[in-house]
C-alpha cells in the first residue's frame, strides 16, 4: 500500500469519526459463558449463576474493565469479550491463557509444551492482540484492575495467571490507555477474582493426571457469613514435559478477605504467591543443558469501595514483586557450563482513586487518579563465590521510575437509542515526559436488539527500563510509543437471545515504535518503528436447545510488517451437549499464517487442533472428567525450534461440598 492510499484511509476514518463523535463496542455472547449480572446503570437485575440458566431472559451483561465501575456493556466505547467461570472450569487447564486463545478473536498466546511457559530465552506465554504483543509491554494484564508486569522488562508473567484465581476474565480489545495508562496500548486482560456472594461455605477440589506424568491440582474454599467473606486457594502443578530437560513445577496460593461495613461500603484485601521451577531444553537445532529457572512472583492489594444510587468509587493500593534466579544453560555439544547465574528482583506498587457519579438521567462521569512506582535491580552472580557482576548498563540507571496520571470519562445517553462517550487522560512519566490520551464516540441502540458502534482511541507505551538503560542497545532518549485505533462494529441478538452474533472492523496506525537500528556505528534502540494493522473479528453463538449449543469466532489480521505470534487467520468452532449427569464439549481451532520468525529467515505455520472434553457426575458432589488435546496429532511449532506435543490426554476427579 503506497503512502497516498494510507493517508486516504486514515483521513477518511478520522473525518468520519470526528464528524459524528462516535464510539464502538461489539460483543457476541458465547452459549457457554457465565454472565456477571449486577446493578446496572439504570436498573437492577437479578443475579444468574450461568448464561444457560438465563439464556431466555432479557438481561444485559455488566463489566468493570471499560469504566472501572459496573456498567452495562452496551454503553462502553470498547470491544469487550467476557469469559465466565463455567467456561474456565470446562477448559480443564491450570493456566487461563489457552481458553483465552480459543475464545477471544484476535488474541493469541505462544506455547512450547504441555504445561508452563517460563521466562528468559525460549520462554512462551507471550500474549498478542491484533498484532500488539504483551511481550513488548504493549498489552496489559490486570488483576481486579491492578497492573501486573515485570518492573524492569515490562512484560506479563504468564505462569502467574491461573484458573483458580478467576471468577471471570474481561478482555478489552483495543487501546485502554485512558483508564490504565502505559502498557494498555493494545488492550487489557482483566482477571476478576473469585468471591462468595451468598451465606455459607463451598469447597472445590480438582485433581488431574495425564500425558508426560503431568499433574494438576487445585483446592478452593469460599466462605461467607453475614458481612464477612473469604476465598482461600492453593494449587500444585508439574510435568516431565514432552522433551528431555523440559520439566516444570509450580506451587501457588491465594487468599482474599472481604468485609461489608454496610450496604454502601465494603473492603477487601488479597495476596497471591506463586513459585515455579522451569527448564528450557533449547531449540531442536541448538539444545541446551542446565537451562533452569527459579521464579517467585507475589501480588497483594487492598481496596475500599463505595456504592450509592447515583455514585460509586474506590481507593485501592497494590504491590507486586518478583525474584528471578536464572541459569541460561550451555550448548550441550561444548560441555562448558556458564560460571554465572542471572538474578533480578523487581517490584511495582501503585495507588488508584476514582469516583463515578450520575448527575441526571442517562449521565455518568468518572474521574480518577493513578500513581505507579516500578523498578528493580539485575546482576550476574558468579558460581565461584565471587562478588556480584553488574550488568552492562548506562551510568545513572534509575532503580525506580514513576508514573502519575489523572483522567476523566464522560458518558451521556440520549433517549434509548444513543450513547455518547468521551475520555481524556494526562499521564506523566518521571523520565519520558507527558502524554495526552483522548478517546471519543457514540453507540447506536437499534430495534431488534441490534447495535452499531464506532470509536477512535489513542494508546501509548512509555519506554521500559530495559530499553533505556540495560545492555548494549540501551538508549535513555527514547520517547513513548503511540497508536490510534479506529473501529466499526455491529452486533445483534435474535430469537429471545438464543442467537447472538457480532462483527467488527478495525484499523491501527502506530508510530514511534521502539526497534533496534544502527546509529553512529552501533546498534541501539530507537523510535523508528511503525505498524499499520487492519482486521476483521467475528463471533456467533446459537443456543439450539436446552441440551445443545454451538459457538464460533474468527479473526483476520493484515500487518504491513509481520510480527511473531500474530496469526493472519484464527478460527475456533465449538459445540456442547449437556443433559442429566453428562457434559461433553468439543472444539476445533484453525491457525494460518502464524509467523514463528521474521526477517530474512521468515517462517510461518499452519495447523488445525481438535480437542474433546467430557465429564460425568457420579454423585452430587463427585464428578469424573477426561480431556484430549491435539487429537489429530498435528506436528507444529509456535515458538521457533520448539515442536509442540502430539496428542495428549488427561483425566481426573472434581469434588464440591
Amino acid at each position: 500500500m503506497n503512502l497516498t492510499k494510507k493517508l486516504s484511509i486514515k483521513t477518511f476514518l478520522f473525518l468520519l469519526l470526528v464528524s459524528s463523535d462516535l464510539s464502538v463496542i461489539s460483543i457476541a455472547a458465547s452459549p457457554n459463558r457465565d454472565f456477571s449480572v449486577a446493578a446496572a446503570e439504570e436498573e437492577v437485575v437479578s443475579p444468574s449463576d450461568t448464561a444457560r440458566a438465563a439464556w431466555n431472559e432479557s438481561i444485559d451483561e455488566v463489566v468493570v474493565t471499560g469504566t472501572r465501575n459496573e456498567t452495562d456493556i452496551r454503553h462502553l466505547p470498547f470491544t469487550v469479550s467476557v469469559i465466565g467461570r463455567q467456561q474456565i472450569e470446562q477448559s480443564r487447564n491450570a493456566s487461563l491463557l489457552p481458553v483465552l486463545t480459543e475464545q477471544i478473536p484476535g488474541l493469541f498466546t505462544t506455547s512450547r509444551g504441555i504445561l508452563g511457559y517460563g521466562v528468559s530465552d525460549g520462554a512462551a506465554g507471550a500474549i498478542s492482540l491484533r498484532g500488539m504483543s504483551g511481550g513488548s509491554g504493549r498489552l496489559m494484564v490486570l488483576i481486579d484492575g491492578h497492573p501486573q508486569y515485570m518492573g524492569l522488562f515490562g512484560h506479563p508473567i504468564a505462569d502467574s495467571y491461573q484458573t483458580f484465581l478467576a471468577e471471570r476474565v474481561e478482555v478489552l480489545r483495543g487501546p485502554a490507555s485512558v483508564l490504565y495508562g502505559s502498557n494498555a496500548m493494545g488492550g487489557v486482560v482483566n482477571i476478576v477474582t473469585r468471591k462468595m456472594t451468598e451465606d455459607g461455605s463451598r469447597t472445590n477440589l480438582n485433581i488431574g493426571y495425564g500425558s508426560y506424568n503431568t499433574v494438576q491440582t487445585e483446592l478452593t474454599s469460599r466462605i461467607r457469613k453475614n458481612r464477612f467473606s473469604s476465598v482461600i486457594s492453593a494449587s500444585y502443578n508439574r510435568t516431565d514435559g514432552h522433551r528431555a530437560d523440559m520439566e516444570f513445577e509450580q506451587y501457588s496460593n491465594y487468599i482474599k478477605l472481604g468485609y461489608d461495613f454496610n450496604d454502601n461500603w465494603n473492603a477487601f484485601a488479597d495476596v497471591n504467591l506463586t513459585h515455579f521451577n522451569a527448564s528450557n531444553p533449547g531449540s531442536i537445532s541448538e539444545p541446551l543443558t542446565d537451562a533452569d529457572q527459579r521464579i517467585t512472583r507475589g501480588m497483594a492489594s487492598f481496596a475500599l469501595e463505595n456504592h450509592y444510587e447515583n455514585t460509586s468509587g474506590a481507593i485501592s493500593f497494590f504491590y507486586n514483586w518478583g525474584r528471578h534466579h536464572i541459569n541460561d544453560g550451555y550448548d550441550a555439544m561444548t560441555e562448558q557450563p556458564l560460571d554465572y547465574r542471572f538474578n533480578s528482583r523487581d517490584d511495582m506498587m501503585g495507588i488508584s482513586v476514582y469516583q463515578s457519579a450520575r448527575f441526571f438521567k442517562g449521565n455518568r462521569i468518572t474521574a480518577g487518579f493513578d500513581w505507579y512506582r516500578f523498578g528493580g535491580d539485575a546482576w550476574n552472580e558468579y558460581v565461584g563465590g565471587e562478588n556480584k557482576g553488574q550488568l552492562q548498563t548506562i551510568a545513572g540507571m534509575p532503580q525506580t521510575q514513576h508514573e502519575l496520571a489523572g483522567y476523566i470519562d464522560f458518558r451521556q445517553s440520549v433517549g434509548s437509542w444513543l450513547t455518547f462517550n468521551a475520555g481524556l487522560r494526562v499521564d506523566h512519566h518521571s523520565h519520558a515526559g507527558t502524554e495526552w490520551v483522548p478517546q471519543a464516540g457514540l453507540s447506536f441502540h437499534l430495534p431488534e436488539s441490534a447495535e452499531i458502534k464506532l470509536s477512535a482511541s489513542k494508546g501509548f507505551r512509555y519506554p521500559l527500563i530495559r530499553e533505556m538503560f540495560m545492555w548494549g542497545v540501551a538508549n535513555p532518549d527514547l520517547r513513548a510509543e503511540r497508536l490510534w485505533n479506529y473501529e466499526l462494529a455491529f452486533s445483534q441478538k435474535l430469537l429471545d437471545n438464543r442467537i447472538s452474533y457480532g462483527l467488527n472492523i478495525f484499523y491501527i496506525d502506530a508510530d514511534n515504535l521502539i526497534t533496534v537500528d544502527m546509529v553512529d556505528g552501533r546498534r541501539m534502540n530507537v523510535n523508528t518503528g511503525t505498524a499499520r494493522n487492519a482486521g476483521v473479528e467475528a463471533q456467533v453463538a446459537w443456543r439450539i436447545s436446552e441440551a445443545w449449543s454451538v459457538d464460533a469466532n474468527y479473526s483476520f489480521l493484515h500487518m504491513e510488517t509481520p510480527i511473531v505470534a500474530s496469526p493472519q487467520h484464527k478460527l475456533y468452532a465449538g459445540g456442547m451437549f449437556r443433559k442429566g449427569r453428562w457434559s461433553v464439549s468439543t472444539g476445533i481451532q484453525y491457525i494460518k499464517g502464524l509467523y514463528t520468525s521474521t526477517g530474512s529467515d521468515a517462517r510461518t505455520e499452519d495447523f488445525v487442533l481438535w480437542n474433546l472434553r467430557a465429564s460425568f457426575r457420579i454423585f452430587d458432589c463427585l464428578s469424573v472428567w477426561a480431556d484430549g488435546e491435539n487429537l489429530l496429532a498435528q506436528e507444529y511449532e509456535i515458538n521457533a525450534g520448539y515442536p509442540m506435543p502430539r496428542a495428549t490426554a488427561m483425566g481426573g476427579i472434581s469434588l464440591e461440598f
